[in-house]
């Protein structure tokens, strides 16, 4: 039996992960309690090492998660004609995400970051390309399209979304805000989050688009659903996550750490992949919500945010091993 297909979308990039020597770089703290990293000016401090990852960014997170987890995996993303982007195409064929969609743009170059690392902490260093973001229809009918960050040159991408999914009402759709869809604000996107059957962000993010009160849960899942996503779910950092669903709104508390984290990049992405892919594939909502922090928690527990994607089989054998409170259950505040 044919396998659901899932079509991810959003930005694709490489990231230079680059630890800083704790001795050299410090963390301060403005008066405003902005936190900041300083380096001494002018001079040449050594850092401590570097790693290339290849291939990456919310949406080409999902789609390789996806596909781990043993369900066929599509990207619409967009690159540059250059060996970065030569590079990652044959990474996430290595992957099994079909890149059919994937538009190679001649004389451009594909979106580079340089991620700071500090302890398990990071700052990322971002300059996105100017693609010519145009939406092609997929010539097979996902059972899913998956939305993540895009940048901001990306409006008329997402109007013609739209229309693609209001001519296909089969097709589920998922939705990952990214930072410009936070910018362009809940009513130049009212549309999509009208036609989300999920949509999955954290908590401070639910504040900013509902304005409703940080204090309550419940209360920012009401005003999540009024943006139209039959399923709601909000990430909570340490606190665990939220998911509003059917009439009911449950908790599932972060799987345990195997180990302290190395690298936090990708956590929310591999989350709320996680439980689209479980979804995609038959599995309850209830499944899916055990499944997501799994993932989350093995991914950082290495560099990057797709190393320590698990298949179905390794969620299945951490689940086995889950201590007995690692459950799901009824939320009321």
């Amino acid at each position: 039996m044919a396998k659901p297909y899932i079509l991810s979308i959003g930005d694709i990039f490489s990231d230079a992960f680059i630890k800083l020597n704790e001795d050299v770089a410090r963390v301060e703290v403005d008066s405003d309690g902005q936190k900041r990293i300083s380096l001494p000016l002018g001079t040449k401090p050594p850092y401590d090492g570097v790693e290339i990852v290849k291939g990456v960014g919310p949406g080409p997170n999902a789609a390789v998660a996806v596909s781990r987890l043993g369900l066929r995996s599509g990207l619409v993303s967009f690159l540059g004609d250059d060996q970065v982007g030569d590079e990652a195409i044959a990474y996430l064929r290595d992957e099994n995400v079909e890149n059919d969609l994937i538009s190679v743009q001649a004389g451009l170059k594909t979106s580079y970051y340089y991620v700071l690392r500090y302890g398990a902490e990071r700052t990322i260093l971002v300059k996105n390309e100017n693609f010519d973001y145009t939406w092609v229809d997929p010539a097979e009918e996902p059972e899913w399209v998956y939305l993540a960050l895009m940048s901001e040159g990306s409006w008329q991408f997402h109007e013609d979304l739209l229309t693609y999914l209001q001519a296909h009402p089969a097709v589920k759709f998922a939705f990952q805000p990214g930072t410009f869809h936070f910018k362009w604000g809940v009513e130049k996107l009212a549309g999509l989050y009208g036609r989300s059957h999920i949509l999955v962000l954290n908590r401070e993010e639910a504040v900013d688009i509902t304005g409703r009160s940080y204090d309550s849960i419940k209360d920012l899942a009401i005003g999540l659903h009024d943006l139209g996503p039959q399923k709601v779910v909000i990430t909570d950092g340490p606190s665990g996550s939220y998911a509003s669903y059917d009439f009911k709104l449950v908790t599932i508390p972060n799987y345990p750490d195997p180990a302290p984290p190395v690298d936090r990049t990708g956590a929310g992405d591999a989350f709320a992949s996680t439980i689209v892919a479980a979804l995609a594939d038959g599995e309850t909502m209830e499944t899916a919500l055990t499944w997501a922090p799994i993932n989350s928690a093995s991914v950082v527990q290495q560099i990057g945010a797709q190393a320590g994607l698990l298949t179905r089989e390794q969620i299945g054998q951490y689940l086995a091993d889950a201590p007995e409170w690692y459950q799901l259950t009824d939320y009321d505040g």
